[in-house]
């Protein structure tokens, strides 16, 4: 399991990932595998929040970059006032064995300023692999 946390304006990003072998396909021709990471988004601000877009920057073991952009987290855009968190889980299919993440999450207040959370590189391996 890899881990990672960011603060930016007091918003607190934690994201934890595994492998999951059993939606994994290592010995086909078609290769893949597969790994889920669960983000905690945190308001330890002032202000209310609202996560408005996501980016998200995936690199494989070969130097391959996706970037992905979208509206909200899994269908929602979630509004976290002050001292309230969200929590969410989700999937990426990598060609290898290994991959890194990164991303920001676009954030906007109840007075209307725009910002974007960091979220930290955090890594994307199956168990006892070297990189």
């Amino acid at each position: 399991m890899s881990t990672s946390e960011a603060i930016t304006n007091g918003v607190r990003v934690r994201v934890a990932s595994q492998y999951l072998p059993e939606h994994s396909h290592a010995s086909q021709s078609e290769r893949q595998w597969f790994f889920a990471y669960t983000v905690k988004i945190s308001n330890e601000g002032i202000d209310t929040v609202q996560l408005v877009s996501r980016h998200w920057v995936i690199t494989d073991a070969n130097g391959r970059t996706e970037e992905v952009r979208g509206a909200g987290v899994v269908g929602a855009q979630p509004v976290l006032a002050p001292g309230e968190s969200f929590e969410y889980t989700s999937g990426c299919p990598l060609k290898t064995a290994y991959g890194t993440m990164r991303g920001t999450y676009q954030m906007v207040t109840d007075d209307g300023q725009q910002f974007d959370a960091e979220i930290a590189p955090f890594a994307l391996n199956i168990p006892y692999a070297v990189n």
